[in-house]
């Protein structure tokens, strides 16, 4: 079978002679073998496993995504992320570096953007201040 995961923006792996996939949607756990009927689900977050012919086992983390299995021998999977690992407890590590380094950089925006509206309120309360209303009531 040929195994092909996308993102957005890279084709994360395009691999030959895969002999069996393991993902996972809302129902559960699933294996698709060569052979397998014409599929289509959503997955959840979480790890791809799959299996080469000399019995090399690789793992990709996927963040959602479609996969779809086409005349029983095309597993392709398109996700908004996804990251490759040889080794599932590397993999973890990696994962979960990125997940905070988001978090993180999340929070700071967060935090710039809550800045930014204080200081647009600080300018809009001094130009609203009742000193500057014989400004307004100049004109009459």
């Amino acid at each position: 079978m040929r195994l092909l995961i996308t993102t957005p923006t890279a084709v994360v792996t395009d691999e030959q002679h895969v002999v069996a996939v393991r993902a996972e949607d809302e129902s559960g756990s699933f294996g698709i073998l060569d052979g397998h009927a014409d599929f289509l689900t959503a997955l959840t977050v979480s790890v791809v496993s799959w299996h080469h012919a000399e019995d090399r086992q690789r793992f990709c983390a996927v963040r959602h995504g479609v996969l779809s299995v086409t005349n029983g021998n095309e597993v392709a999977i398109a996700t908004r992320e996804a990251i490759v690992g040889d080794d599932l407890a590397r993999l973890e590590h990696v994962v979960l570096a990125q997940f905070h380094e988001a978090l993180d950089a999340e929070r700071a925006a967060r935090t710039q953007s809550l800045r930014l509206q204080v200081q647009a309120i600080r300018q809009i309360v001094r130009y609203l201040r009742p000193e500057r209303a014989g400004i307004f009531g100049a004109g009459r």
